[in-house]
């Protein structure tokens, strides 16, 4: 038994093959061509406006810049960018303007920060994942959450009396004892106040963004790929390393990057714990002074000392132009890491 098929009308008097009539279509009062000429127009109109919020997001940066570099002209006029950047002196009143320790002092502490942070916050954010029970999870994510929403002034009191003092008492004698080569034994580092105390305070402010984002990712991979590795003999443990984690892996990169980024402009916190001394760091027992750190501290003194403003304007156009080569650096690797996992 075949179905006869409908046949397009050519008159206004004629039946499709099943008998019933073409029905007609009612002409918009506008006429045919209005309704699709109205919503090209309109997609039209929205595109530009994402297009130009788009653009305008990447402008501010090149307008950050170059702010910043107009302000940082008159010192680079009179010192050579490659003096003030490998110069370890800082002495604005007799005009010298070395950056290279607050540029090892912020990778010091940012660095020290994600390694300490990175690997518990990864492991926490899995077993929330794979392994909490719904009342864990709720419990900790509202913690993590008030954790996340703390001002970075309260992480610094809590890391100035509580931090500073056991560093300086309890984690200096330690290394100085079972550490060769750590020059604890000196009385410039029996404060406490060293890149260790500004990089467990700083890791203590990391976790919770870490955790968070990371959890949410782990979340998105398909329950479908659990369930084939856990149906092909895999262990839980093997499913969670082999298959959930690797698929998850570009996004717990970016959780990782998303740290470090703000790890690198963080001020106030880290500003009350490192000592804030203008000199390299050897070890993590030495103290510090993070770029950030500097022109919170000194901006109100610019008035009194030629070229003070322009030397912490070029310090900033420093730490902008760190941020951005991590941020580059980052994407690349998160590509070649997509594309890995993808192949």
């Amino acid at each position: 038994m075949t179905m006869a098929l409908p046949l397009a009308a050519d008159r206004a008097g004629d039946q499709y093959a099943d008998g019933s009539e073409p029905r007609s279509v009612a002409p918009t009062p506008t006429g045919g061509l209005a309704v699709p000429t109205i919503r090209r127009a309109r997609d039209l109109a929205i595109w530009f406006g994402m297009a130009a919020a788009c653009a305008i997001a990447g402008l501010l940066v090149v307008a950050v810049a170059l702010v910043l570099l107009v302000k940082a002209h008159p010192l680079l006029a009179r010192v050579p960018i490659s003096q003030v950047l490998l110069s370890d002196v800082w002495r604005p009143s007799g005009g010298q303007f070395g950056l290279r320790p607050f540029i090892w002092g912020t990778a010091w502490v940012t660095g020290l920060a994600v390694a300490l942070a990175a690997p518990p916050s990864l492991l926490a954010a899995v077993y929330l994942a794979e392994y909490a029970s719904p009342t864990v999870r709720a419990v900790t994510k509202s913690a993590l959450d008030v954790m996340a929403g703390l001002p970075s002034v309260t992480y610094g009191m809590w890391g100035l009396l509580v931090v500073v003092p056991f560093v300086g008492s309890v984690a200096i004698p330690f290394l100085a004892k079972h550490c060769g080569g750590l020059p604890a034994h000196s009385g410039r580092y029996a404060a406490g106040y060293c890149v260790l105390s500004g990089g467990l305070v700083l890791a203590t402010m990391l976790c919770p963004t870490i955790i968070s984002v990371s959890h949410e990712v782990l979340q998105t991979v398909s329950a479908h790929c659990r369930e084939a590795s856990l149906a092909l003999g895999a262990t839980r443990l093997e499913t969670v390393r082999s298959v959930v984690v690797r698929t998850a892996l570009p996004g717990l990169l970016a959780a990782i990057a998303l740290a470090v980024a703000r790890a690198l402009g963080e001020t106030i916190a880290v500003l009350l714990v490192v000592g804030n001394v203008p000199s390299v760091p050897r070890s993590v027992v030495d103290p510090a002074y993070p770029l950030p750190a500097l022109i919170a501290n000194n901006y109100g003194e610019v008035m009194s000392v030629p070229l003070y403003e322009s030397a912490l304007m070029l310090a900033a156009l420093v730490l902008l132009g760190l941020a951005l080569l991590f941020a580059v650096s980052a994407r690349i690797v998160l590509l070649c890491t997509t594309r890995r996992v993808a192949g």
